[in-house]
């Protein structure tokens, strides 16, 4: 998927990562969010940009490509004529606004992804899926429930230039140009924080943990970085195998 990609293919490619969230266990009920942002028309400005968001009320594993809303900068809902979760409003409008480059953005509650986010340290440098996010994870201060839009030019000073971020006591959040891309970021940074939480509780019988050297973790995080043209590849097999399971995303 192109950044360029019609509407329907980005309704397509949005409801395939909800539901491939749902087969990971990444749901949270009613809750969490992911949108992406719809092309711009000629010669509009960035504050009338408009993306898609779930209607709040379904599981993720129920989404589909026509369930999605589309909803402005402003929150007023454009098409789908439904609620949609306001703190979520709040978290995408806000990534949206100050990006360009992050036309899909993932935010969710997994039960690695909080403790993490509840760690002093932050994400560390414990393994090689670690490295990819070496300097690359902002951190954003825990403030309650996102319900008020001026958090908003919080969140993005916090984002900053990199592809994800961890929200203090809250989740993760991945950014990225296309669904595929911001999929497999989020898929690999929770899986940097399952690494993480299944080290810490063997810590007491296994010893302390250790961490990569900042040089071998920069090293490496430019060497995965060289390969990062993959995701598109492995996007595809993840559709693939939700076809085969159930493909009503597509509807």
């Amino acid at each position: 998927m192109s950044t360029t990609s019609d509407e329907a293919t980005l309704r397509r490619d949005l409801a395939a990562a909800y539901r491939l969230a749902a087969l990971f266990g990444w749901d949270d009920t009613l809750y969490t969010h992911f949108s992406v942002r719809l092309p711009r028309a000629d010669g509009a400005a960035p504050q009338d940009d408009r993306f898609l968001i779930n209607p709040f009320g379904l599981l993720f594993e129920e989404v589909r490509a026509s369930d999605l809303l589309v909803v402005d900068m402003r929150g007023r809902v454009v098409s789908g004529g439904s609620d949609y979760n306001v703190a979520g409003f709040t978290i995408h409008s806000a990534v949206h606004m100050a990006r360009d480059d992050a036309h899909c953005v993932l935010h969710t509650h997994t039960l690695a992804g909080m403790a993490v986010a509840a760690c002093e340290g932050g994400l560390l440098q414990l393994n090689q899926i670690s490295a990819e996010f070496y300097q690359r994870v902002g951190v954003h201060a825990y403030e309650g429930v996102a319900f008020d839009l001026g958090e908003r030019e919080r969140i993005q000073q916090s984002l900053g230039a990199n592809i994800a971020l961890l929200l203090r006591h809250h989740g993760l959040l991945s950014v990225g140009s296309t669904v595929a891309d911001a999929f497999c970021i989020m898929f690999y940074l929770n899986r940097a924080c399952e690494i993480q939480m299944a080290a810490s509780q063997m810590a007491a019988t296994a010893g302390p943990v250790t961490e990569i050297p900042a040089h071998l973790s920069q090293h490496a995080c430019e060497q995965l970085q060289s390969v990062e043209h993959e995701r598109q590849v492995l996007w595809q097999a993840w559709l693939r195998r939700l076809d085969r399971i159930d493909p009503s995303y597509r509807d």
